[in-house]
């Protein structure tokens, strides 16, 4: 038997929760018998953990933009796991990985192949300033892994700054690393030397900002950096993937603080790199080179696990150690998926379509904005948008952004909540423009029938 809970019982984290009275609600109306076998077979056979099992449905298939359950309902993907910037199942990454998969389906290590050379070198060409080595790993968590020894490796130092709310990886050090209590709580001791600041997120300020970043959360790490004296690097998202998008400044101060202190600054990109943003990395919306660059997700093409660490040439320092010593580093399938997703992004100029189209989705979600009060804020960069959601009281609308959610689904749109009210949208970047339209329409009905049922039903109102 499932345990219900309720949102609020939950910690705010990335991800919506997978126990609540509403998730229960929706499947028992949209589940089958057939389907909720499987479910329960899935919840059998895995370790349940939060975010993930137990799962809300079972898929079939997924395609372009759309997912597809095995009762045959579609839904366009506005989630993801930011793995889709160039949708599912793309015929040239497909034909990539087949052609690889015939010649060559595994490298052994002390050897190398034309695909692994070949996506280093892409890399290489395409990342900013003197960012041109790089290593491969199977995933993003362990991507950061590597740059955080070769931080150490560089400077002589372990200790790092990163931040509160930040997520960058579900294994032991990248929790130490992020700050979101749902992993770190109650799993014993973490990384040493992990400092943490806060974001810059106006709405959980401890500056009290409001609405505008001051920029005293840049000044407070300035203030850490010198008081500890021995920083290896400031280890954050660029942006993120719930929504909170630093103004310009933020990253040219962080980066002046790192380059006064000899400290390293690590970007992680693995959401929303390759594009999402509007330009290739996320980085060069901000005019800001990082010493070292992560990226991953997308970089497998929406299909297989591929994560790259890129870093400048001189912190080539680790040839009497190992780095980032993975079974699959070089893995001659995952190489070619992921050069192939390169090119596709390349010759489909998607980073310049997610700029134009994210414009226009941006402006539709602000008239919604101007429809339905509960909606405060809407934020966007490229084709990652969020809506911030609170009440008339100032307090964060998590039951209704969950509501939202679930009335979405209803209706074949798919996205996550993120630290409880934000409603993140992140859609392939080769989205068709009517499918975009069509989700703002979704998401106007939503609000509009969750407003008609709080003016019938005002007893009920789970916020008050």
């Amino acid at each position: 038997m499932k345990e219900s809970r309720n949102r609020a019982d939950v910690p705010q984290s990335e991800g919506d929760v997978n126990l609540s009275s509403l998730r229960e609600s929706w499947q028992r109306e949209h589940i089958d018998e057939e389907t909720q076998a499987l479910l329960e077979e899935d919840a059998r056979y895995f370790l349940h953990q939060s975010l993930s099992t137990p799962c809300l449905n079972v898929l079939g298939a997924c395609e372009g933009s759309f997912l597809v359950d095995t009762q045959g309902r579609r839904y366009l993907d506005f989630h993801g796991n930011n793995v889709h910037q160039i949708g599912f199942g793309h015929p040239k990454v497909r034909a990539a990985i087949l052609e690889a998969f015939d010649h060559l389906p595994f490298c052994t290590r002390r050897y190398t192949n034309r695909y692994a050379i070949g996506l280093a070198r892409k890399l290489a060409e395409l990342s900013p300033g003197n960012l041109n080595k790089c290593l491969f790993a199977p995933g993003g968590a362990e991507a950061i892994s590597m740059a955080i020894k070769l931080a150490r490796m560089a400077t002589g130092r372990f200790k790092t700054i990163s931040m509160w709310d930040s997520f960058h990886g579900a294994t032991l050090d990248t929790i130490s690393l992020g700050g979101e209590f749902l992993f770190r709580n109650n799993i014993g001791p973490l990384l040493p030397g992990s400092e943490h600041v806060p974001p810059p997120e106006p709405l959980r300020c401890p500056f009290r900002c409001g609405r505008s970043c001051n920029l005293q959360c840049a000044d407070y790490v300035e203030y850490v950096m010198r008081r500890e004296g021995d920083v290896a690097a400031v280890v954050a998202e660029t942006v993120r993937s719930t929504g909170t998008i630093p103004p310009a400044d933020y990253w040219h101060r962080l980066r002046s603080i790192c380059n006064r202190y000899g400290a390293l600054l690590i970007l992680d990109e693995i959401p929303h790199g390759l594009g999402r943003t509007g330009s290739m990395f996320t980085c060069q919306q901000y005019g800001i080179v990082p010493d070292m660059l992560v990226i991953g997700k997308g970089l497998g093409g929406g299909s297989l696990p591929i994560a790259a660490l890129i870093a400048r040439e001189d912190l080539d320092v680790g040839e009497q150690r190992a780095i980032g010593h993975f079974t699959h580093e070089k893995n001659p399938v995952l190489c070619a998926a992921a050069l192939a997703t390169l090119e596709v992004i390349e010759a489909e100029a998607l980073p310049e379509r997610a700029e134009n189209l994210g414009a226009r989705f941006l402006e539709r979600l602000k008239s919604l904005q101007k429809r339905h009060r509960l909606i405060y804020e809407v934020r966007g960069l490229g084709l990652l948008a969020a809506l911030i959601l609170q009440r008339p009281d100032g307090s964060p609308a998590e039951t209704e952004a969950e509501q939202i959610m679930y009335a979405a689904l209803s209706r074949g749109l798919s996205f996550k909540t993120a630290m409880g009210n934000a409603i993140v949208l992140t859609p392939p970047l080769t989205i068709d423009e009517k499918d975009l339209d069509s989700a703002v329409g979704i998401l106007d009905s939503c609000f509009s029938e969750l407003h008609e049922k709080r003016e019938q039903h005002p007893v009920n109102d789970a916020s008050r």
